[in-house]
C-alpha cells in the first residue's frame, strides 16, 4: 500500500508550501508527493488569488528532497505540447534521481483557457489529444528517434535526449473517470490510474470498467496501480475510516489531498493514522 501527499500550490506561501512538501520527505509513511496543474486558483478559492505554477513549483521542490518521488496530479494534456512535455520530463526525472511519476489528464478547467488564449477544443477531441500524448511522449522518453503521424500530433524523426533515468521510462499516471474514452486509455498506456472522486462504490464499479478495457487490449489489470484521493483528511480517525474503505473497494494508492491544509503536524499524524489503518 503506496500512500502519498498531494498539495494545492495557491493562497499559500511559497515557505508553507516548502515546509509541508519537506515534512512529507522527513515522514517515513509517505511514498510521494504531487502539485495540481493549474494557473488560477480553484475548488471556490479567489481566483484571483496566488497560484505557483505545478511543473516548476514541483521542479524547484524535488531539488530539496532526496527520497520523495513527485509529479503533477496530473498535467493538463492542453498546456505544453507532449514532445516539450518530454523533454521536462527528461530532465527532471534524471536531476532528480530517477524520481519522477508522469500525470497526464485531458484537462477541464475553461476559465484559464479563455483568459490565456489556449485552445479549449471538445472533450472527444481533448481525449484525442491525450492519448496521442501517451504515445508521442512514450516514444521520445524510450526510442532514439520518433515518428508519429496522429490527428493531433505530429514527430518527424524526433529526438529527447538525455533519456530518463526510469527505464523503460517514468510511470504515466493517469487521471480521470470516464469509462468510454478515460479508461479505456488508461487500460493501454497506465502504469497508475488515479480515480479522482469519493465514493468507494463507485470507485469499484469504476475498475469493473478498468478490467474490462484491459481484456479488451490483452493486459493485465493487476500492472495497473490504483490511486484516489483522501480530500481534505485533517482528522486522522476520519481519515483512516475513509481509507479502510477505500481499500476495501480496490485502492492500493492513497493519496492524502491537503487542499487547504498546510500544518506539517497534521500531515504526519494523519499520515501515521492513515498507514496503521490500512496495514
Amino acid at each position: 500500500m503506496r500512500i502519498s501527499v498531494k498539495l494545492q500550490p495557491q493562497h499559500a506561501s511559497w515557505e508553507q508550501l516548502r515546509q509541508m512538501w519537506m515534512a512529507a520527505e522527513a515522514t517515513p509513511e509517505v511514498d510521494a508527493a504531487w502539485l495540481f496543474d493549474h494557473f488560477y486558483p480553484i475548488n471556490g478559492a479567489d481566483p484571483a488569488g496566488p497560484c505557483f505554477e505545478g511543473w516548476t513549483a514541483a521542479a524547484c521542490l524535488a531539488a530539496q528532497t532526496e527520497r520523495l518521488r513527485f509529479g503533477l496530479l496530473v498535467s493538463g494534456v492542453t498546456y505544453r505540447h507532449p514532445a516539450v512535455l518530454a523533454n521536462m520530463c527528461a530532465t527532471l526525472d534524471v536531476a532528480s534521481g530517477g524520481r519522477l511519476e508522469i500525470g497526464l489528464g485531458a484537462a477541464w478547467n475553461a476559465d484559464e483557457h479563455a483568459a490565456y488564449g489556449i485552445p479549449f477544443p471538445t472533450v472527444g477531441r481533448r481525449m484525442d489529444m491525450l492519448e496521442e500524448a501517451c504515445e508521442v511522449i512514450h516514444l521520445l522518453l524510450t526510442e532514439s528517434r520518433a515518428d508519429f503521424a496522429g490527428s493531433c500530433y505530429r514527430l518527424t524523426d524526433a529526438r529527447c535526449e538525455p533519456k530518463p533515468l526510469q527505464s523503460p521510462r517514468p510511470p504515466f499516471v493517469l487521471g480521470g473517470q470516464g469509462e468510454r474514452r478515460t479508461l479505456r486509455i488508461a487500460a493501454r498506456w497506465a502504469d497508475q490510474w488515479n480515480f479522482p472522486g469519493r465514493e468507494p462504490d463507485v470507485l469499484a464499479a469504476k475498475l469493473e470498467v478498468l478490467r474490462q478495457h484491459c481484456a479488451d487490449v490483452g493486459r493485465d489489470p493487476a500492472a495497473i496501480e490504483v490511486s484516489v484521493h483522501l480530500f481534505d483528511p485533517t482528522v486522522a480517525p476520519d481519515a483512516a475510516a475513509q481509507a479502510r474503505r477505500l481499500v476495501a473497494a480496490g485502492a492500493d494508492h492513497l493519496v492524502l489531498y491537503f487542499q487547504t491544509c498546510f500544518e506539517p503536524g497534521v500531515l504526519r499524524d494523519v499520515s501515521a493514522a492513515v498507514a496503521d489503518a490500512v496495514a
